[in-house]
């Protein structure tokens, strides 16, 4: 049982735990752990970041003084992670050592090298969780709730694998064994690309004029907003998992250029002297629309398979969309008034554009509540926008 909203939950992960590293992942681990009453310690080269998270309460500043740590969380960037390890595993010869870097087979493969008989103590793992902004200062001890935490055990001890098992379950993640290569492969499809497609897209607004900006809606904030992520951290990331990032990337290059093949022909300008009416078939190059169908359709086909809500199997929710004034207390009342009407909302969006005096609210519900939850906002003074 998680600790994670449950004072009363009996923790398997015992004291003291040594976090090095006191950025997002290591203060928001700090802070859970903390809030379950576990002693944690923190360490990192940057003492302001150090002061920030002890100052968060995520623990209390290791010293020559604090008793040995019964597991050590490393919690650095990927392309130090692997060295901070093996210093972590010599410095305490009873600890179980773990590291939460984005990227494991480069890191596990250096400890196994060079970390010898204590090797065996070292568990790789990685929880699935994060944000756009980075620091102690976005730390948030919820952050790992329901999230898949990657456990890596090739070659260490079954003690060694339980303790970090448990670590994930007590801060509320969920276990996902793994193989190194298995994991590395994945987060290039789920995360790494993802991030870099994001970044390039972003990157051709440098140059878009002011007025073409003006008109973006949330579909462009939804597929640029990774895009604030941190330059350093990212290049150390996809440095560290080249070889997978490089092959997704091939494929999706291959993607884009039969997409580019097959509608350049299309690309006819208005004063071109072979542009005739909008929507005339003499002007769709032939195998134009068929190029846009297929990748569309591909693209449905992917969308779907992304789990649904809790990592469940992908539901199909129905949408109801709700104008909300741009005033203080109106999308609480809102959420109230659905509370009050007996629906649970399964996901939520908001699509507000600057100088509009209302914002359009998207409540994903399930299907079977949907027109009820409709008539009782209606009957409630909202503004119900029917599709």
């Amino acid at each position: 049982m998680s600790a994670i909203g449950n004072p009363s939950a009996v923790l398997s992960t015992r004291g003291p735990v040594l976090v090095v590293g006191t950025g997002l992942l290591g203060t928001s681990l700090a802070l859970a752990l903390t809030a379950a009453g576990v002693p944690v310690q923190l360490s990192d080269t940057s003492p302001t970041s150090l002061a920030l998270a002890r100052d968060m309460g995520a623990g209390q500043v290791r010293d020559e003084h604090s008793p040995e740590p019964a597991l050590i969380v490393v919690a650095t960037p990927p392309d130090v992670a692997a060295g901070v390890v093996l210093r972590e595993l010599d410095a305490h010869p009873d600890a179980v050592v773990t590291d939460v870097a984005s990227v494991k087979a480069r890191i596990a493969a250096e400890v196994r090298r060079h970390g010898g008989w204590d090797a065996r103590r070292y568990v790789g793992s990685h929880p699935m969780a994060g944000r756009e902004r980075s620091g102690a200062g976005a730390a948030d001890s919820d952050l790992f709730a329901g999230r898949p935490w990657v456990v890596i055990a090739d070659g260490a001890t079954p003690e060694a694998e339980l303790a970090v098992r448990n670590l994930a379950v007590d801060v509320g993640a969920t276990p996902v064994r793994m193989t190194a290569a298995e994991h590395d492969a994945a987060v290039a499809a789920v995360s790494h690309v993802p991030q870099l497609v994001s970044s390039l897209l972003a990157a051709r607004l440098e140059t878009t004029p002011e007025n073409a900006l003006g008109l973006a809606g949330q579909g462009l904030r939804d597929t640029t907003r990774i895009a604030a992520s941190d330059p350093r951290l990212w290049s150390a990331i996809v440095v560290g998992n080249a070889g997978p990032v490089a092959d997704m990337l091939r494929q999706l290059r291959g993607d884009l250029d039969r997409l580019i093949d097959g509608i350049a022909p299309a690309a006819v300008s208005p004063d071109d002297p072979a542009y005739t009416a909008a929507g005339d078939a003499a002007t769709i190059a032939p195998g134009a629309v068929g190029a846009i169908t297929d990748l569309m359709t591909r693209g449905n086909a992917g969308q779907a398979r992304i789990p649904g809500k809790h990592g469940g199997a992908p539901r199909r929710y129905a949408q109801v969309q709700v104008l909300v004034p741009d005033s203080a207390g109106s999308l609480g009342r809102l959420f109230s008034d659905v509370g009050e009407a007996g629906v649970n909302i399964e996901d939520f969006a908001m699509e507000h554009s600057p100088g509009q005096s209302a914002g359009l609210a998207m409540l994903s519900v399930m299907p079977a509540a949907a027109q009820g939850l409709e008539e009782a906002l209606d009957a409630r003074g909202w503004r119900v926008v029917v599709s």
